[in-house]
């Protein structure tokens, strides 16, 4: 004779087992967590101004 299951149980468990596949693949997917993507923006923010900070003005311009 086989094993008794639980049917909610089972139910709950493979639920349960199908949202953490889910969310491995979501990982994968999108990957970096908000610390990250902020760190990046703020480095490639500072990078701007380093460059705007050293350009030069063109002499064509006038001067506002």
């Amino acid at each position: 004779m086989g094993e008794v299951v639980n049917l909610r149980r089972a139910r709950k468990e493979k639920t349960r087992n199908d949202a953490d596949a889910k969310a491995d693949a979501n990982r994968i997917a999108f990957g970096r967590t908000k610390v990250e993507r902020a760190l990046t923006a703020a480095e490639k923010a500072l990078a701007e101004r380093r460059l705007e900070g050293h350009r030069r003005k063109d002499p064509s311009q006038k001067d506002d």
